[in-house]
């Protein structure tokens, strides 16, 4: 992977399925029913359709979001960051990929200004990103009133064409631009935003996103094995 020149430009980069080797939205999911903080037999199944949905390119987005942020509103914010310290320790690091953040660091190196844009809730993202050292985190974002999450997330869900809403809006409010612009993402929900940037890497591709990628000749690779 080279730049063009000396120029610093905007690498982007999806999470689920791209900088991690699972989907966090879902494994948070997992993660309640498994601490019975949620009742298992309606949430498991409710989850595996909504996730089903997304990987088919047919989520319901707003319904998925009622669905996922309901149980921020049962608990106090203290026990739930609780919670959340313990799925990151638990379940995402070990899904960290190591070639994720050689390329993290590769883009870091040349002065690229580095950004995460997800569909997933920015309560179960931002320590993610957090541990990559990346400063800017584009995600769908619950909305927290008086020390409580609500349960209702505020503006525009982050996702498929949502998210060039978002990173629309962060542009009009930064120096950066979209000359040399970088984005990865393992999601044909992605296609939207991958048509937007110069230089658009399909990892480790769902079969819609390889496809597309193929026929319009972007480049693919896998962080799974290392060959980027």
């Amino acid at each position: 992977m080279t730049n063009t020149g000396n120029d610093v430009s905007l690498a982007i980069f999806d999470l689920d399925n791209t900088l991690i080797a699972d989907d966090s939205d879902f494994l948070w999911g997992q993660f309640l029913v498994d601490q019975g903080i949620v009742d298992k037999d309606h949430y498991q199944d409710s989850n595996a359709k909504f996730y089903e949905d997304y990987k088919q390119g047919q989520l319901d987005i707003v319904a998925f979001l009622n669905f996922s942020l309901a149980p921020l509103a049962q608990h106090p914010a203290e026990r739930l960051f609780q919670w959340r310290e313990q799925f990151i320790h638990e379940i995402i690091e070990p899904v960290i990929l190591p070639a994720a953040i050689d390329l993290v660091e590769e883009h870091r190196s040349k002065g690229d200004t580095l950004m995460v844009i997800t569909a997933t809730n920015r309560f179960v993202t931002e320590p993610i990103v957090n541990k990559f050292g990346i400063d800017h985190l584009l995600a769908t974002t619950p909305e927290f009133i008086d020390g409580r999450y609500t349960g209702k997330f505020i503006d525009t869900p982050c996702y498929q064409h949502g998210k060039i809403t978002h990173l629309e809006n962060w542009l009009q409010t930064s120096a950066e631009n979209l000359d040399n612009s970088w984005f990865y993402s393992d999601s044909h929900n992605d296609i939207p935003l991958l048509n937007r940037v110069d230089h658009p890497i399909a990892v480790d591709p769902d079969e819609k996103l390889l496809d597309h990628a193929e026929q319009n000749q972007w480049r693919v690779i896998s962080l799974r094995n290392q060959s980027f």
